[in-house]
């Protein structure tokens, strides 16, 4: 005698009963035959499942955690590209640093006919000789800067807007400006007042020079009596003649701390020509990055660094460059990959880093971040026929779930009755 139920029919729905229908799971092809399962619904919502559900399937945690969206690329670090130093000023070469060798401001980069050619910070060279109290510009600037954080007084500066004298006679060895080129007349430069030295011996009139007045601009400094003592006071203690004039060449300008690259020059060479490279003492990382795929990643943004011995060293975006670069490696057939941008990423100089000159390393780039959210498998997910997904419960419930960020194999959920801790039914 055979006797028929429906607990043996899995293909005919029990009465009053609808059927949902399970499509397969979007992104990682799971369906709910996969599963061993078929999944019944009645109006209330309440599942009821075939004896198939008494197979074993792999389950997992709705997790609380932190989920971020990141993508790692390859990178170099390494010192700054390094930049030619070339001498501006006639004689021979006396003195050159070895490679390697840090220079600081103030201190010596290289010797000219055995006199110190010393190392300023800034962004102006000085582009012509500094000889007249009441020239303006940039350049008097760096000079004034430099020697103020170098520990001397340079008196006063003044504020732009303010107008002074420039005087077109030169400094001379008293640090005073003469017309005429002779000792006798002084001028402070800033205020135009001029006073006659009564101890003089009376002579013929010496024609005025023309003197003109200028506004001093912002980011300018001015030769005052005051900097041009500060000069002399800082030629002489670094063995430069103390003449309180400064020409072209007589410092070198960098925009920091450098380290000496390769040396070109030797010693009795001309100075006027190709000395050394130099580059930034701070090591960074570049990284090219396809100009499509830089998205969220700016300057101050923090970043993972992976070194050669797999520590880790947490660097800061510096720059993402404006201007792409062909990425065709040599491929003159049109065939290259995407443009690409290099980003430049500030690592500290301690640790790992400080041992290493150069070295291929991993960048880890962090776009998002989503804080303290539900997160299970992406395999937990069942893409539903009617639109939207949900997560099964191990009896056999779904649960309607909204999606968030995707991240890592996990997925960020929300849905009425999720918590932390309920187990879900996922691919094994």
């Amino acid at each position: 005698m055979t006797t028929t139920s429906d607990e043996n029919d899995d293909t005919r729905p029990r009465r009053g009963k609808r059927r949902l229908k399970i499509g397969a799971v979007a992104l990682v092809g799971v369906t709910a035959a996969a599963l061993g399962v078929t999944v019944w619904q009645d109006g209330n919502a309440t599942p009821s499942t075939t004896a198939g559900e008494s197979a074993r399937v792999a389950t997992a945690t709705v997790t609380r955690t932190d989920l971020s969206n990141a993508q790692t690329l390859s990178g170099t670090l390494g010192y700054s590209k390094a930049a030619p130093v070339k001498g501006a000023k006639a004689g021979l070469v006396t003195w050159l640093p070895a490679p390697g060798a840090r220079v600081t401001r103030g201190h010596t980069l290289y010797k000219v006919d055995n006199v110190p050619v010393p190392v300023f910070y800034g962004a102006t060279p000085l582009y012509r000789t500094l000889n007249a109290r009441g020239m303006t510009g940039p350049d008097v600037r760096v000079v004034a800067d430099n020697l103020k954080r170098l520990g001397y007084d340079i008196g006063s500066q003044p504020a732009a807007g303010t107008w002074v004298t420039q005087h077109p006679a030169p400094v001379d060895e008293f640090g005073t400006a003469d017309a005429s080129g002779a000792k006798g007349t002084t001028e402070d430069g800033v205020s135009g007042k001029t006073g006659t030295d009564t101890t003089a011996p009376a002579a013929t009139p010496t024609p005025t020079a023309t003197t003109t007045s200028v506004e001093v601009k912002e980011g300018d400094g001015v030769l005052t009596a005051d900097l041009v003592a500060a000069i002399k006071r800082w030629q002489m203690h670094v063995g430069m003649p103390a003449t309180g004039v400064l020409g072209i060449g007589d410092v070198v300008v960098q925009s920091g701390e450098v380290r000496v690259g390769a040396v070109q020059a030797q010693t009795g060479d001309d100075a006027n020509g190709s000395l050394m490279t130099v580059s930034s003492t701070a090591k960074k990382v570049s990284v090219p990055v396809d100009a499509t795929g830089v998205g969220t990643m700016a300057r101050g943004n923090r970043v993972t660094v992976t070194l050669p011995d797999n520590s880790t060293v947490t660097g800061t975006i510096e720059a993402v460059a404006a201007t792409a670069t062909d990425n065709t490696d040599g491929d003159t057939s049109g065939g290259g990959g995407p443009a690409q941008l290099t980003v430049t990423v500030r690592v500290p100089d301690t640790g790992a880093v400080a041992k290493l000159t150069s070295a291929p390393v991993q960048v880890a780039f962090t776009s998002e971040t989503r804080k303290g959210v539900l997160v299970v498998p992406v395999g937990a997910l069942l893409a539903l026929s009617e639109g939207g997904y949900a997560v099964q419960l191990p009896g056999g419930r779904l649960i309607a779930v909204r999606t968030g960020m995707f991240a890592k194999g996990l997925v960020e959920v929300t849905g009425d009755g999720l918590t932390a801790g309920l187990k879900v039914v996922t691919t094994s």
